[in-house]
């Protein structure tokens, strides 16, 4: 009796260990398959993130933060650039509180009940700016430059301009 005590006991035992394999090997397969899957996601993220950081740097090329030269410019002349960029964008926006039909620098006036307004504008150097202006139906472009007299104040002139044409 003992024997088969001992023989149940080991036929149990080979059947836990087998059945313990087959669920480990399982769980360590679909470990493997989704650590391969991440992997794969990771891979295909990493490069989006690459695309876009080029991309990124393509864009804003034209963009006085990234322009060192202009940078310096401005240091060599004396100024906080970070201020001075900061006053140069506030100042075409200030433009946008008008009285009048005219605005300030937008050679255009409204055709619409709204009054024309400067959207968003990109200081591209130490010399140039670029802004997107509408009066909520009709877009258009300029091209300002501007300069810094010897009292330290800000001159706007207007180079280029254009409005979109509507279309429908």
């Amino acid at each position: 009796m003992k024997n088969r005590v001992f023989m149940y006991l080991f036929i149990f035992s080979a059947l836990l260990i087998i059945f313990q394999y087959v669920n480990s090997k399982n769980i360590i397969d679909k470990y493997e398959k989704d650590i391969n899957s991440f992997k794969s996601k990771i891979e295909t993220q990493e490069k989006a993130i690459a695309d876009l950081e080029e991309q990124n740097f393509e864009l804003n090329y034209f963009n006085i933060d990234r322009n060192d030269n202009a940078l310096d410019y401005f240091i060599a002349q004396g100024y906080d650039a970070d201020e001075l960029i900061k006053a140069i964008s506030e100042g075409l926006y200030n433009m946008n509180d008008y009285e009048g039909e005219d605005h300030p620098i937008v050679p255009y006036v409204s055709m619409t009940e709204s009054k024309l307004v400067i959207n968003k504008i990109r200081i591209v150097n130490h010399r140039w700016i670029l802004a997107n202006f509408t009066d909520g139906e009709h877009w258009g472009e300029i091209f300002v430059t501007y300069d810094i007299d010897e009292n330290n104040n800000l001159k706007y002139k207007l180079t280029e301009y254009f409005i979109y044409p509507k279309l429908g």
